[in-house]
């Protein structure tokens, strides 16, 4: 277990609340200067931050020496009530070495540049829907539930073959997961619950695959061999789940950056072009998840200078690698023009997030057609009132009132 080293630093606790998402938290840069530093969790468990940029790459990059296996008993939980490691099939961000990379090359087909940019014509469909939606409704209007969550819910529902018509239900469920303040048993039932409802979902489709990626999966993993049901169901439920909730937050962060912004968003409105740059800057500025970069070491390492041994928890602080100044000049600067594709928004490494091309497709047609119809978009209210996700994982905005 992770002690705390002699440092003048008091030890922090963990996770570290955000608050206005354009003011990072001011300890990362004390964690940064420090180096690695044992923090509490709030199981009472003890794991080690890791806060540098070239840090958090290196644990990230590491899949040998830092495993991502998450029934370990040290791997960092930031949970204050931890749920019981009921028998599952282990998702594929709990896996390692050779049976990770077996498993990731089994579906990543699904998520490369051509197919990303082959779907937006699709997403700039749901994208005009939504916005027509919003467009015919009373003011003011909730962006979260108007346009973030429905634009990658439905596009992911579409991916997978999930009906949309079912989303309330797996929102719903996404969310317990991801909320801190949820018991342990509350969050094990929304995760049974889920399995339940894709695995008799995957069910039916074994008996009349079709042409969407379940279906795909059933049918190239029959020819593969070996073919095991309760592994197709754990994979889709981590793409039902990440492929949602994260795309969902940063659309409302990007969303409200572009509000609070008007001079970048002017310019990005009359050059489309500095539109791909300015959702990795974005991806950069946020960095929403740091929960998915825990990680257990399998020996002896050492990291900014830190000697940590076998079995101890380590958290890689994505937001604080991302606002490194080591790594990028006025880090704490939202520079829409920045392109800095060095960020660990998506992580890094072999687990680096599989869905990151569909994510930019999605938020680059929504940021587009927001500057284009949305022009005169505003909050309706103050940026320092709206409810920020502090209680999540994945941080990002519980509602948004939007007017125009």
């Amino acid at each position: 277990m992770a002690t705390t080293p002699e440092t003048p630093v008091p030890a922090p606790t963990y996770p570290i609340e955000r608050g206005c998402p354009f003011e990072p938290p001011e300890q990362l840069a004390g964690l940064r200067d420090t180096g690695p530093v044992s923090a509490r969790l709030p199981g009472g468990q003890y794991a080690w931050l890791v806060a540098r940029h070239a840090d958090v790459r290196a644990v990230l990059g590491d899949g040998t020496r830092f495993s991502a296996d998450r029934a370990h008993p040290a791997f960092p939980r930031p949970f204050a009530e931890a749920p019981a490691q009921p028998v599952r099939p282990l998702s594929l961000i709990g896996m390692d070495g050779a049976a990770h990379t077996a498993a990731r090359r089994l579906v990543v087909g699904e998520f490369t540049v051509r197919r990303a940019e082959a779907m937006r014509p699709r997403i700039q469909q749901i994208v005009d829907d939504r916005i027509d939606a919003m467009l015919a409704a009373d003011r003011p209007v909730d962006l979260v539930t108007a346009l973030s969550l429905p634009v990658p819910s439905l596009v992911i529902c579409e991916l997978l073959g999930v009906p949309y018509a079912d989303h309330d239900f797996f929102q719903r469920r996404s969310s317990m997961l991801l909320r801190r303040d949820i018991g342990g048993a509350e969050r094990s039932n929304a995760m049974d619950e889920l399995m339940s409802y894709l695995d008799t979902m995957v069910t039916e489709k074994e008996r009349d695959p079709g042409d969407d990626l379940i279906g795909r999966q059933i049918v190239r993993r029959r020819a593969a061999g070996g073919y095991q049901r309760d592994e197709l169901v754990s994979l889709a439920v981590l793409l039902l789940i990440a492929g949602h909730e994260t795309t969902a937050n940063m659309v409302s962060l990007g969303t409200l950056a572009l509000i609070e912004h008007p001079a970048e968003a002017a310019a990005l409105r009359a050059d489309a072009s500095r539109t791909p740059a300015a959702v990795e800057e974005m991806l950069r500025y946020f960095t929403i998840v740091d929960s998915v970069t825990s990680r257990v070491t399998t020996e002896e390492v050492e990291i900014g200078g830190r000697r940590i041994g076998p079995g101890e928890g380590v958290v890689a602080l994505g937001l604080s690698a991302d606002h490194d100044p080591a790594a990028f000049d006025r880090p704490d600067e939202l520079d829409l023009d920045r392109g800095a594709r060095h960020h660990v928004a998506f992580g890094f490494g072999p687990h680096q997030c599989l869905g990151q091309n569909l994510a930019r497709a999605e938020l680059a047609v929504v940021f587009d057609t927001v500057l284009r119809r949305l022009p005169g978009l505003r909050l309706a209210g103050a940026v320092d009132e709206l409810p920020y996700k502090d209680d999540a994982s994945i941080y990002g905005i519980h509602r948004m009132p939007v007017e125009w």
